[in-house]
């Protein structure tokens, strides 16, 4: 997570980087995972507190949490909408139409952005329960 520095009351910082999961349907409605690499750029982000590595916003629609039980399956779909999904618990196992399987733990960020084609498959791969915090995203 290192970048260029950042200079602050004569201190160096460093712009911060991170990486999510982007899955969308290509023109056939063929979908595909994407790496997204994002830079975070230290700024000004809550007033009195120092600089702070910020990411550009996404437009959001509304929130909220789901919960799949340990062994959960969901075969063949799209996504709902335009969806930022975050594990927060347990561990996740998606495949993309194309064959490629991935899988998300605690902490991981999918963007998922098929809501048209073929869609994916999704699976609740731990044994406990697994969380997640969905943030639905403007078109």
């Amino acid at each position: 997570m290192v970048g260029k520095p950042f200079i602050v009351d004569g201190q160096s910082l460093l712009v911060m980087k991170t990486t999510y999961m982007r899955l969308f349907a290509d023109e056939s409605g063929e979908s595909h995972f994407e790496d997204i690499d994002v830079e975070l750029a230290f700024a000004e982000f809550a007033p009195t507190a120092p600089p702070m590595g910020a990411s550009a916003f996404m437009a959001a629609l509304e929130s909220g949490f789901i919960g799949g039980p340990g062994g959960w399956t969901g075969d063949w779909h799209v996504s709902s909408a335009r969806n930022l999904f975050v594990v927060l618990s347990g561990e996740w196992q998606i495949e993309a139409s194309d064959g490629t399987v991935r899988q998300f733990s605690a902490s991981d960020v999918l963007l998922a952005e098929d809501t048209s084609g073929k869609g994916h498959r999704s699976r609740v791969i731990s044994k406990e329960d697994s969380l997640a915090l969905v943030v639905q995203l403007a078109k």
